[in-house]
């Protein structure tokens, strides 16, 4: 059994004892009502987060100003008119034993829905780095009013029962915006000097520290590095905390970046080890002499540990794996390891789909988070006989949730193994991962008594033979094949059988199609020692940088050297050279041994037709329907179950 006992030791931070060193971080949800207010869904989330058993846990970002949100379905209390939905928050976040904070937050630039009201205000008047649009220059009136705001909140969150605050102080906001010499150009007191430029950060600790008397815990999570060219650095951090312990900083919560730094490593992709920032919190520890939150990727309790046990840190942040596996910690204490579900950092649901979609928060790999009120606690009251067709992800998560819920299930799968596309997917550099949550995935089915029929291919008559009451098409997508005259030729491929690796990768090869399979195909041939060129008929990459998997993608194939050519389209593979269009140019690509088709999938759902002649119950789910994400996939997968 592993020793676990430096993460799960108490802590006492002013006169507030926390039981254990492990800490929900604050992560954005969408749940709440627009205008700030809590609701029934935001309980039900943080209740459930609640149930893992963290020490610490702090709540997504709450508003201190109207001019500072993010989002209108951001928590709010900037009034004291929400108070009562703040004490019904901390009640939720307290409610096993954990010690709550209400983290204090103003966007300032970095807000797409105040740019559009036209209120989003900022040090200087320099665009977003996201956005590309300028805010209102503050004055000092402004100045002194957002600095209230922040005491007058912190004195709400007291009010309300919460034990501690934490000052959002990174990731770009507006905290972050008068640090950064990017953002501050100021020349008055509030700008110049990185001593200087951090007055307004000193000026919020103060004020939040009078608002909340002397015996209240503040913690102050700021960008440990700024990590972005010409930004400021942990040097920098170190030499302003004498200043920021003086003001009433209690804790530090050393995280890194901005929402505008490369690679998104604010949310790091799996580029990114374990741990990776844990470095950066050392050194801000040793300088501060007081307790310090790490923060770093983490999916493991094991690795969290060690961290406390050096001395590194005295916290340890779990956020995309508390959203993961809610009940993580209370597996490790009982040595259950093999039933975490770990978190593949893939940024779907907790990140891209509120920040780019607009939606509430999801974990791809978890459906039950972000859908606590609809997630069937009970098992169904009429059972039924389902039928699961595809083990890839959205049929592993049905055929679990139909077991759980106490159907009689069979799973059908057509190949010699679990897993659908994630087989292939996989393999690209850095996602080895994905490999590891799928097959863990398929264990955790047959655990639970499913076993997976594979080498079956199933048919309407079939089903119909057999009459199941429900039935959950989960196929997959089927790979598309361009109608390009020569893709018959001996050296042309296509990415599954490279992927695969039933094909051995080419010195020199041509990947055809530039979106996500291509891309990856390419990463993947490159990571083999082969020269890549890809070739893609849009304009520009279908793959797009601002998420952290295609900067990581973007990333790779240009350290390797490899040649992309966009709006070009393969008119014609030839024996030794490829016929291309580029543009209205016509011409020629040679050298290359190898030539991959990856242009993409399209939904394999011909079983649907024959399902609805013979009037059997079902559902077609993930890619079978339409080609998208994890996400969709095993939302979908959990939906069809939970509607019958």
């Amino acid at each position: 059994m592993s020793d676990l006992s430096a993460l799960f030791s108490p802590i006492t931070i002013k006169n507030t004892e926390i039981p254990n060193r492990a800490v929900l971080p604050p992560m954005g949800t969408g749940l709440c009502e627009k205008g700030g207010r809590v609701n029934d869904a935001l309980l039900a989330y943080v209740k459930r987060q609640a149930r893992g058993g963290a020490g610490f846990l702090i709540s997504e970002i709450t508003a201190v100003h109207p001019t500072g949100m993010v989002s209108p379905k951001q928590v709010g209390a900037w009034d004291d008119e929400f108070i009562p939905g703040l004490k019904q928050l901390a009640g939720a976040m307290k409610s096993r034993d954990g010690k709550a904070a209400m983290q204090l937050h103003h966007a300032g630039r970095e807000s797409l829905y105040m740019i559009k009201k036209q209120m989003a205000m900022g040090p200087s008047a320099a665009p977003s780095l996201i956005y590309g649009q300028a805010p209102k220059e503050m004055t000092k009136d402004d100045i002194n009013e957002i600095v209230d705001a922040f005491g007058s909140a912190a004195g709400r969150a007291r009010e309300a029962g919460f034990d501690a605050v934490e000052i959002h102080g990174a990731h770009g906001y507006l905290l972050t915006q008068f640090l950064s010499a990017i953002s501050n150009h100021r020349t008055d007191e509030y700008g110049g000097s990185f001593k200087n430029r951090a007055r307004f950060v000193t000026e919020v600790v103060r004020a939040v520290r009078k608002n909340v008397g002397s015996d209240f815990p503040v913690v102050l999570r700021i960008s440990a590095e700024e990590y972005i060219k010409g930004g400021y650095t942990v040097k920098d951090v170190i030499d302003i905390l004498p200043d920021l312990k003086d003001a009433g900083m209690d804790v530090l919560h050393a995280s890194i970046g901005t929402h505008g730094s490369p690679a998104g490593i604010t949310s790091a992709p799996p580029a990114f080890e374990v741990g990776f920032n844990v470095e950066r919190a050392r050194q801000l520890k040793q300088a501060a002499g007081i307790p310090v939150i790490a923060v770093g990727r983490f999916n493991d309790p094991r690795p969290a540990n060690d961290v406390i046990a050096r001395g590194d840190a005295d916290f340890v942040a779990f956020g995309r794996q508390q959203l993961c596996d809610p009940d993580f910690l209370q597996k490790a204490r009982e040595n259950r390891y093999e039933d975490i579900r770990k978190c593949i950092a893939c940024n779907q649901g907790c990140i891209e789909r509120e920040m780019f979609e607009g939606g509430s928060v999801r974990c791809a790999i978890n459906p039950e988070t972000g859908q606590e009120l609809v997630y069937p606690q009970k098992p169904a009251a009429s059972p039924k006989r389902v039928w699961v067709v595809g083990a890839g992800p959205a049929g592993l998560i049905a055929a679990f949730e139909a077991n759980r819920l106490g159907h009689s299930v069979r799973l059908l799968e057509k190949e010699t193994e679990s897993g659908g596309n994630i087989l292939y997917a996989c393999k690209a550099p850095h996602k080895e991962i994905y490999l590891d949550w799928i097959q863990w995935q398929a264990q955790q089915v047959e655990k639970a008594g499913v076993k997976v029929e594979t080498n079956t291919r199933v048919t309407a008559d079939m089903i119909t033979k057999e009459k199941p009451d429900a039935v959950i098409l989960a196929m997959g997508g089927e790979k598309i094949i361009p109608s390009i005259p020569g893709i018959d030729l001996p050296h042309v491929y296509d990415a599954w059988q490279i992927l695969g690796e039933t094909v051995a990768p080419g010195k020199n090869a041509l990947v055809v199609g530039g979106g996500l399979i291509g891309m990856e195909a390419a990463c993947f041939l490159a990571s083999k020692g082969a020269a890549v060129t890809l070739v893609e008929q849009m304009e520009s990459s279908p793959v797009p940088r601002f998420t952290s998997h295609g900067y990581s993608l973007h990333k790779y194939l240009r350290e390797k050297q490899c040649v992309l050519k966009f709006g070009t389209t393969v008119e014609n593979i030839g024996k030794d050279a490829v016929a291309v269009t580029t543009g209205t140019q016509a011409g020629e690509m040679t050298g290359f041994d190898q030539v991959v088709l990856a242009v993409g999938m399209k939904p394999r759902n011909g079983l649907a037709g024959g399902l609805e002649k013979a009037g059997i119950a079902h559902t077609v789910v993930g890619d079978a329907l339409q080609v998208r994400r994890i996400m969709e996939a095993t939302e979908e997968g959990a939906g069809a179950v939970w509607a019958l």
